[in-house]
């Protein structure tokens, strides 16, 4: 299979699809089973219809939505006569494919934002589009621009038109970068040389830290403790500005908190004196590790080295508050955006936490429906097998004293009565009259008694009946048994009257009385012997008839 061409992706909100995944980021073309029947798309959550084609949770969720009878689209493809039940779609006649939402899972993909590099395995795609820093994002301040999520920092401090402050002397609009170099004109000729200095100490002191082959990071006043060379310290800068922002906004943020509030009147504003505004900025910044009253870096090591109250030379402060709330709003504005990035993957995380739950309550659901459809289809089983006993032996029942037995696979059913297994076997029942004696017939293929394995013994049992209350006692008639030839020449005949004395032939108490008959009523040589046609096709008939004449 040949490898896809990555390129500029067009889709909206980072790439992240809202059906399938495009097959555009798959290296290898992925084959029909992991595309989606309706988007085409590579499967983004599989479910599986009971028609058997698969489509994305959202793709089968927006048909189901807009359609007020579903069908599946794929089977409409197929004509009228590919179309069945399962065709209709429905939210509960649909399972999640965990076997090919795993294969997916392992597809080789690669990024499709330009210049973006990155690639991995398809689980891991998602996380990508998140982090990705060539993906392309709308500025949150509201100013319209898209840019690269590597360069969003930059674009807040020097590019974003909504991210601007106003000089509170000239009522210019400046970048918060920007605000330390403004050169304002109406600015005192003190102001200009203190920041002049401010400038310069900065520059001399970055300067001495350049020549170092290792440094400190400018974060380690607030906890940072990484060391190295000026190259590795842009990249480390570079990698953890959410870790820094994590140091730098709780301290900006009791500072903006210690800060006195301005006091109406009626020329405008009353700022609170220098005193106490420094006051409050060296009380947050006393906490610091080391317990020195510096910032985390130069230019605000220099703003709020002015309001210490120490020199009549200081500046203003209201330039000052001016300044350090710039700052604040900067940091904050960044914060913003990593909190949406967050909170978007907070989303995420709960939507897949409650598709996981749902799809677990339709896989507990369709366990609960096999259960109820195992139970109901055992009933049935059994009901059946009854239904087929009944059906045997109304088939086999005689209603005229004459009962014709067919003992069929006579070879292993002798094997058990010799060995034990099954000594004897029970005919179905019959009857003399249509509402007469219930009787049945048992044999012993290895005899019983004085005819114990030498002969085939044969008794005669009264059954308990429906119409037993009707019949006279005890039972009187004549009892004949046959061994039929299977050649019509020379059957086994023997018969016996009932002892009426006897409780075998009284009205049974229980469901059947104990069998009498003959224990000697064919020699097993005779039976088995070639000369005579007994036994064919391993098949045995014995017949019963009862004289119901006889009494």
């Amino acid at each position: 299979m040949a490898k896809l061409k990555s390129g500029t992706s067009s889709l909206p909100d980072e790439n992240v699809f809202v059906s399938g995944y495009p097959t555009s980021i798959c290296d290898l073309a992925p084959g029909n089973k992991y595309l989606c029947c309706n988007c085409n798309n590579v499967l983004k959550k599989a479910q599986q219809t009971l028609c058997g084609h698969r489509y994305c949770t959202p793709c089968l969720a927006w048909i189901i939505r807009n359609h007020e009878s579903p069908i599946c689209p794929k089977c409409k493809q197929g004509g009228p006569e590919a179309l069945t039940e399962d065709s209709y779609l429905s939210a509960d006649r649909a399972f999640s494919d965990a076997a090919i939402n795993k294969e997916i899972s392992e597809l080789r993909v690669h990024c499709v934002t330009e210049n973006c590099n990155w690639s991995g395995v398809l689980r891991d795609y998602e996380e990508h589009q998140n982090l990705c820093d060539f993906a392309q994002i709308l500025c949150h301040t509201g100013c319209e621009r898209t840019v690269q999520r590597r360069h969003l920092a930059d674009h807040l401090e020097t590019e974003c038109v909504n991210n601007t402050t106003v000089c509170p002397k000239c009522s210019l609009r400046i970048f918060s970068t920007d605000f330390l170099k403004h050169k304002c004109e109406k600015r005192s000729p003190d102001d200009q040389m203190q920041n002049k200095s401010g400038m310069l100490a900065k520059g001399k002191n970055q300067s001495s830290v350049n020549n170092n082959w290792k440094e400190k990071c400018r974060f380690s006043l607030l906890g940072c403790t990484y060391k190295g060379s000026r190259d590795k310290m842009k990249e480390h800068e570079k990698s953890s500005v959410v870790a820094h922002l994590s140091l730098v906004a709780p301290i900006l943020m009791q500072i903006k908190e210690s800060l006195p509030l301005p006091e109406p009147t009626e020329n405008g504003f009353q700022y609170p004196r220098q005193d106490s505004t420094a006051q409050a900025v060296r009380k947050v910044l006393s906490n610091l590790p080391n317990g020195e009253v510096k910032a985390v870096n130069g230019d605000i090591a220099t703003d709020c080295g002015c309001l210490n109250g120490g020199g009549s030379t200081g500046t203003d402060p209201h330039t000052r508050l001016a300044m350090l709330e710039a700052r604040t709003q900067v940091f904050e504005n960044i914060i913003s955006v990593l909190n949406r990035e967050m909170d978007s993957a907070n989303g995420k995380l709960a939507a897949a936490l409650e598709q996981k739950n749902e799809e677990q309550q339709k896989v507990k659901a369709c366990e609960q429906k096999i259960t109820d459809l195992r139970c109901t289809l055992a009933t049935k089983e059994l009901a059946i097998n009854e239904l087929h006993m009944r059906l045997s032996t109304l088939e086999q029942t005689s209603y005229d004293g004459v009962f014709l037995w067919k003992i069929s696979n006579f070879t292993q059913k002798s094997h058990d009565a010799v060995t034990g297994r099954a000594i004897s076997l029970y005919s179905p029942a019959f009857y003399t009259a249509r509402y007469g004696y219930k009787v049945c017939l048992r044999i012993y293929l290895n005899g019983d008694g004085a005819g114990k394995g030498t002969h085939v013994s044969l008794f005669f049992a009264i059954v308990k009946g429906e119409y037993d209350a009707l019949l006279p006692w005890p039972f009187k008639h004549k009892v004949t048994f046959m061994l039929l030839d299977q050649s019509n020449r020379e059957h086994v005949f023997d018969a016996f009257r009932p002892d009426i004395t006897s409780a075998s032939f009284q009205r049974p108490v229980n469901d059947m009385n104990i069998a009498s008959g003959c224990p000697l009523f064919c020699l097993l040589s005779r039976l088995q012997s070639s000369k005579n046609n007994y036994l064919k096709d391993d098949t045995l008939f014995v017949r019963c008839i009862i004289d119901a004449s006889s009494s």
